[in-house]
């Protein structure tokens, strides 16, 4: 039986929206995997070194393997590709702050709501609002019943959750221009140069074996993360994009847990499980809602 026209279109729009689960799961993996290499660095070079270090390696390989013009780019682009590349720059910057901080499980948990209030931001309905107040009543688990948590911690891990926010918005405009990859090459270059002082001044503390530790965690947890997700975003929305990224604090949960050793309360896991799932319902019914209305 030949399957009617919006049949095949359903069926197409379920293939896009299952390897956008997939890019975004693989990038996921790679950005936490990443960022437990990166731990290892934090005492002998510095959190804010290994990230701007991770920048400069990521930027080299992107711009190696995808050779990116700047010629013939209009303004709008530029801007929206340095945009891009601050917000990058300070998300990764804060979150590694976080981390050397708070459980890894935690602190991507907090991250996770940049994309939930992004959504919540452009509604007004009941339901949201009452998806967000269980939100922060997973990070109140969180930070009080979970256990003692750092102040300061906490605030890097709110800062990257704004961040995170306008990654996701981003990472939907420069995923589907007709340049998307390319863009994300120049973007992480902008990184790299936002963050190149400190790497520069880093570079001569960084043994041997510690350019291994960096490449890996710059390739997998930095180039090959954002090209996924710019890749997903081609396949989808930026809606579904912000529902996809809550794989992030259950990898860093998991992971947090199973390599580091780290330890969290059964309230803490609560509070986790509490702002991912309220925080993919806040996305997805907003996103619902603009469809239903437009």
């Amino acid at each position: 039986m030949v399957p009617t026209p919006s049949q095949a279109a359903a069926a197409a729009e379920r293939s896009a929206t299952i390897r956008a689960v997939l890019l975004v799961l693989v990038g996921a993996i790679g950005m936490q995997i990443s960022a437990v290499l990166a731990m290892s660095l934090f005492d002998r070079l510095g959190v804010m070194q290994v990230s701007s270090l991770r920048f400069a390696l990521a930027a080299i390989v992107l711009l190696i393997v995808f050779r990116p013009r700047l010629r013939g780019r209009s303004r709008r682009e530029w801007l929206g590709i340095i945009l891009y590349g601050v917000a990058l720059a300070a998300m990764n910057v804060s979150l590694y702050l976080a981390i050397d901080r708070i459980p890894l499980g935690i602190a991507t948990t907090i991250e996770f709501l940049g994309p939930c209030l992004v959504a919540l931001a452009a509604s007004r309905h009941k339901g949201d609002v009452l998806l967000a107040v269980a939100a922060l009543g997973g990070v109140a688990l969180i930070a009080g019943l979970g256990g003692p948590l750092d102040l300061l911690g906490m605030v890097f891990a709110a800062i990257a959750a704004a961040c995170f926010g306008l990654y996701t918005v981003l990472a939907a405009k420069i995923g589907k221009s007709s340049s998307g990859i390319a863009s994300v090459a120049l973007s992480v270059s902008v990184a790299a140069i936002v963050t190149l002082p400190i790497s520069v001044s880093a570079a001569p503390q960084v043994q041997p074996a510690d350019w291994g530790i960096l490449l890996t965690s710059g390739t997998i947890g930095m180039a090959l993360a954002i090209v996924v997700d710019t890749l997903a975003a081609r396949l989808t929305s930026a809606r579904v994009l912000g529902v996809f990224f809550a794989f992030d604090p259950m990898v860093g949960t998991i992971l947090g847990v199973l390599w580091l050793g780290q330890v969290l309360t059964l309230s803490a896991f609560a509070g986790i499980a509490l702002v991912v799932f309220a925080g993919a319902g806040i996305v997805w019914l907003a996103g619902r809602r603009e469809t239903t209305y437009t």
